[in-house]
Order: C-alpha cells, then structure tokens, then sequence
C-alpha cells in the first residue's frame, strides 16, 4: 500500500491523521466571499447570537437566495484546497436549507415531512457544481467535506476533538442537539489513526506474535470508539433530532420529498438525484468489516447494494484506500491467517473485534429505534436507505461471521469464556429475530422494539 494515494491535501488517511483533516477546516470563508458567509451565519433556526434566523421563518430562505450574487467566476479561479472545501460547506448548507425548507415548515405543521423545491436556482448551482469537479464529489450535502468532517471548529485550540470542544462552522439547528449529533461522528474519528495503525502493522506482520500485537491495538481502537459513540445519548436528545434532520435528507430514495429530483439551473435541464448526508458515510465501521473479513458475510441483496452505493459518495483518495485494504484483505485473509497458524489467541481476539463491531452496529440500530422511530414513521433514512431492514442486514453478517469464529475456539480457552460468549451471541441473535417480528407493518411500536434492548440487557444508553 502506498500511503501516498490517500491524500487530497484536505484528507489524509494514514495513522497519524486518521479519516480527519490535516488541520482544522476554515471556520469561515475568505472575505472576498463576504456575502456567501453572511447568509450562511444568517440561516440557522437559532442564530449564534441566539436570534431567529433565516430557517425559522417561511419564505425567508428563498427571498434571501434571489438576493444572492452568482459568484461562479470568482469560485472558478479558486486552488487552495481549504477553501475549495469550505466553499463546498457553505454552497451544499445554502442548497439543502433552500431546497428542503417547505418540507422542513411542512413537517412543523403536520409531523409529516412535505414537498421540497425541485428547482436550485444558479447562483448557488453553478459555482456549487464548479467546486464540487474541483474535489471530484457530487453537488450535494456530505458527511466528510460539509456536514461532519469538515465542518468542525474546535473551541480551545489547546485541547483535543472530544464534541463539547466542538463548534460547527455551518448549521441548520443552530442548537446543541445538532452540534452534539454531528460533532460527536468527529469525537469518535479521533480514534481512527489507531485503528488504520493497526491495520498497517497486520499487513507488516510475520508471526502469531506480530499479528496478535496488531489486533489487540485494533480491539483497543474499537474500544475507544464504542466508549465515544455511546455518549451521543448524552450529547443529542433524541427528541430533538428532528429539529435538523430533514435538511440532511437526500434526493435519491426519497422521492415522496424530491419527485423526480432536482433541476440545477444553469447546469442542466434534466433532474438529478443524489444521497444525503449519513452517517453511514463514515469510514470507520466499513475499514473495520473489511480489515476483519466480515465484508464476506455480507448478504447478496439491495440494501448491500445501497451499502456498496455509499462508497461512491466518500472522498476519492478515501475510497483509494478501502478498495487497496479490500485488495490486501480479501474477504477472509486475517480468518484464514488465524486458522492455518492455530492462532488460538488471535482468534479470541478477532471474536471481540467483532463484537464491537456489533455493538457499534446495535448501538446505532439503537439510534435508529430511538431518534428515527419513535419520532416519525417515515420510513427512509437520510441517504434514501430503508431505515427499519438497514442496519440488520449488516448485524446480522457479523453475528454470523461471530459464529464461525467461535466455533474455533476451544471450550477451555485461556483467553475467553467460550460458554458465557456464546450465551451472549445467542442472546443477540434472539433480540434481533424478536424485534423484526414487533416491526411487520408500518403500525409497530418503537418504544415495545428499543424496550428489548432492556429486556435482553444489551441496551447502548
């Protein structure tokens, strides 16, 4: 692997950076594109001042966008990669509050999310399309160059990435559920330059030992990261989430919000339809499934198409670097490594890799339960997944690739209890199975559904 290929001068993925920027993005534009900041600080529902901004009152997101300049030449002339990527911000924030503000006032009326405008007028399509070529992504609200990744300001530059230390250069919200939501998909990415460090040092081993010393790195980064997530039940009110998450909604898969999808004018005649912001688009599980081999349990289906989909809308030199880890790895590399060595203890350790990458998994699907369902039944996740057989389909790869593995391990193992683990997998096995059975049909109830994560004691709050 050449680490070189991972790097766009924005991003770049090795294990000293992780899957975050080389440094902080731009908190706010040059003042050259004073106009374009302004209407940007001006938007949120809550401004920073604590004032009503534009989101929070019908029609004035639109009249201000028929004031805005066409800044297309200025935007052209740009090379400076930072501000490439904060003009991507800025122009995909201003295209996802115009165009889906009458579903957003819509859903305040009727708890049902409405229609939004299928037109984006061109002074906010056509330099968006220009900056968007520059960094070879689509014109659309992301998880890495806009919503998340590239979207923090740390508020004490002296300490680290934790989310109460971090602000959000742009917002729809304006309110602390937002800033925790998303703020908190950076916290966890602190750890990513340990887990892509560990990945390095398995493609460099050469004995049991070696390979053992690299998973236990990875099962601590996996550790760290689970530790992080579980606090977005402190950092985000789940009845709060719906106070933004329509402007993250995407045009493709949501056709009751988007028809046929969206025209840019001065671009093109002919709708187009992109995903929305997820955080499904974040690199750090999919590294984890393809560096452990759980990618080979992966069911042959739509929603591991739509996964699979979801790469496409990554950073170029991201998707470098899981397609050359997907090469290295196979899809089953580091399973058949531990078994042709009798690598009993790398075994035990690839089992509780594993089951973090469940409860990482059952943790959002938890998530799901509890900010999707229980406050709408909209049945689409922002980047246009079906929400309720989404994550599923995905828990139930691992748990099956945790069955294999732990039919390997001996019933006297020195480095698991093999009996209370697998009481545990089928633990696992039996709330997934009960809580699709309480989710046929659209009248369920999501309380009755997250309650069994109670019940089953394997709840994430």
């Amino acid at each position: 692997m050449n680490l070189e290929n991972y790097t766009d001068g924005f991003f770049e993925v090795n294990h000293i950076n992780g899957f975050l920027p080389l440094k902080s993005p731009l908190a706010t534009l040059p003042s050259k594109y004073n106009e374009v900041q302004a209407l940007i600080d001006e938007m949120p529902i809550k401004k920073a001042d604590g004032t009503d901004g534009l989101l929070s009152s019908r029609g004035a997101i639109e009249k201000r966008v028929k004031e805005l300049s066409n800044l297309k030449d200025l935007v052209k002339q740009e090379e400076d990669i930072f501000i490439i990527q904060a003009l991507f911000r800025a122009y995909s924030f201003l295209t996802s509050a115009y165009l889906l503000a009458p579903a957003h006032f819509n859903y305040i009326d009727t708890k049902k999310y409405g229609k939004a405008h299928n037109i984006l007028p061109s002074q906010i399509a056509e330099p968006f399309v220009i900056v968007s070529k520059k960094l070879d992504v689509y014109p659309f609200i992301d998880y890495h160059y806009s919503y998340s990744l590239g979207n923090y300001v740390k508020i004490d530059k002296t300490k680290g990435y934790e989310w109460e230390n971090l602000g959000m250069a742009a917002k729809f919200s304006g309110m602390d559920d937002e800033r925790g939501f998303i703020m908190l998909h950076v916290d966890i990415n602190q750890h990513s330059p340990q887990l892509i460090g560990s990945i390095l040092d398995f493609l460099k081993s050469d004995n049991n030992e070696s390979v053992n010393k690299s998973l236990n790195k990875c099962l601590s980064a996996m550790r760290n990261i689970n530790e992080r997530r579980q606090v977005m039940w402190q950092a985000s009110r789940w009845k709060h989430y719906n106070d933004f998450r329509v402007f993250i909604m995407g045009i493709k898969g949501n056709d009751e919000i988007f028809g046929d999808g969206v025209i840019y004018e001065g671009v093109s005649d002919k709708p187009v339809q992109y995903r929305g912001q997820t955080g499904a688009q974040d690199n750090i599980i999919p590294t984890a499934d393809i560096f452990t081999g759980v990618i080979g349990y992966y069911p042959t289906n739509d929603l591991t198409k739509y996964l699979l989909d979801l790469r496409s809308y990554r950073p170029k030199c991201i998707q470098n670097f899981l397609s050359d880890i997907k090469e290295e790895m196979g899809d089953s590399r580091l399973f058949d490594n531990l078994k042709k060595s009798n690598n009993e203890e790398g075994l035990c350790l690839l089992f509780e890799i594993l089951d973090e990458i469940y409860y990482f998994r059952n943790g959002h699907w938890q998530f799901v339960q509890k900010y999707i369902m229980a406050n709408t039944k909209y049945a689409k996740a922002t980047g246009g997944t079906p929400i309720i057989s989404w994550i599923p389909n995905q828990i139930t790869a691992v748990l099956n690739y945790m069955s294999d593995v732990i039919d390997l391990i001996p019933v006297d193992s020195n480095y698991i209890d093999r009996s209370s683990n697998l009481d545990s997998l089928n633990k696992k096995r039996d709330l997934l199975t009960q809580q699709l059975q309480l989710l046929h049909g659209d009248n369920y109830n999501a309380d009755e559904v997250f309650s069994l994560n109670k019940k089953m004691n394997l709840n994430d709050d």
